[in-house]
């Protein structure tokens, strides 16, 4: 492994070389070691580490502050490294998710020497896990001076297309109760699994919202991920749990989303196992503003939650901005057009002067 990035060459050969270095969950201390260094040697800005997270930021004293972020992790290597070139495409691990982004913002780091804006590089670890892991989370306890700012930009993968806000995702457990009995007398029981059946048409015949805010539109969605139930083949099962994910626009808040489900869900027991708030577009300030100007199109919704939603519940606006395909994350076939890379550097270029 080379001891230096180089930051200021091609976007394109940057993104390689990221690719090249494993960094799966857990396992990001060589790139991170390489990524301060390279900071700390190729450009002015001050530099700091937190655990296998590096953050880096100019202080020029600009009236506005723009943070950019992006994680060093990655899912498990799937027969895809090292990174391949073909046809303007660049195929491997992390090409979408989301060292396409991290080359960017290395790139920008070392070569915007005067911004308009003053900037902030957070480049942070375990993001593909649970969230109590986060690097990002940690940051915001122990640091949490390093994420103010007037917008951040998180610089997943979005097809380089300005993606604002993101929905907030609610999972809950539907618990129905029943009788054991044995079955061959099941009329002296009452079968839980059965009675898991009105909550499946309930969901069946389910309308999801559709809500356009500021332009973009946020199509709900409410799906069973998980069904569990019976003891034994020969016994009536006394309890079955319908596992449920509800995708909710940015204009409910988490308990709101909560109420909706134990609405459609009345009648049955429901326990919230996990929920995240999503986060408003913010495309109405000014900084905002200027960066969907310097995209030259129009922003679209973000259908599905990231970190973007961190940096909203820090009172900013935020949104993704960065190459590659979403679709594409986490499978084995994972790859980034070139263009789309070095056009991330061009927009956020302009946009950042």
């Amino acid at each position: 492994m080379a001891d230096t990035l180089h930051l200021a060459a091609d976007p394109v050969e940057l993104t390689a070389a990221l690719v090249d270095i494993p960094s799966v969950s857990g396992d990001e201390q060589r790139i991170a070691d390489l990524v301060e260094r390279s900071l700390r040697e190729q450009t002015a800005l001050e530099v700091v580490r937190s655990g296998n997270a590096v953050l880096a930021r100019t202080n020029l004293g600009r009236p506005t502050r723009v943070v950019l972020a992006g994680h060093l992790d990655t899912v498990p290597v799937n027969d895809n490294l090292p990174s391949r070139l073909e046809d303007g495409v660049l195929h491997g691990c992390g090409t979408v998710d989301m060292k396409g982004g991290d080359a960017v913002m290395l790139h920008l780091a070392a070569t915007t020497p005067e911004p308009r804006h003053d900037l902030t590089f957070v480049f942070y670890d375990c993001e593909e896990v649970e969230a109590v892991r986060n690097g990002l989370g940690r940051v915001e306890r122990e640091m949490p001076e390093w994420l103010r700012g007037d917008l951040a930009i998180v610089c997943e993968s979005s097809n380089a297309v300005v993606e604002a806000g993101c929905q907030g995702t609610i999972r809950v457990e539907v618990r129905a109760r029943g009788v054991r009995a044995h079955t061959a007398r099941g009329w002296m029981g009452v079968n839980a699994v059965h009675a898991l059946g009105e909550v499946l048409r309930r969901l069946e015949t389910y309308e999801p919202r559709r809500v356009d805010i500021d332009g973009c539109l946020y199509r709900e969605g409410l799906q069973a991920v998980r069904v569990a139930g019976g003891v034994a083949g020969n016994v009536v099962p006394d309890e079955a749990v319908l596992t449920v994910n509800h995708r909710f626009a940015p204009d409910r808040s988490p308990e709101q989303a909560e109420r909706h489900l134990r609405e459609l869900f009345d009648g049955y027991e429901v326990t919230v196992t996990d929920v995240s708030a999503g986060a408003l577009p913010g495309l109405a300030h000014p900084v905002t503003r200027e960066l969907v100007e310097a995209s030259g199109g129009a922003p679209v919704a973000k259908l599905g939650w990231t970190d973007v939603a961190r940096f909203a519940a820090l009172g900013m606006p935020a949104v993704n901005f960065g190459p590659g395909d979403p679709t594409l994350a986490h499978t084995k076939q994972e790859n980034v057009p070139v263009n789309q890379v070095r056009r991330c550097v061009e927009v956020l270029r302009r946009f950042l002067g």
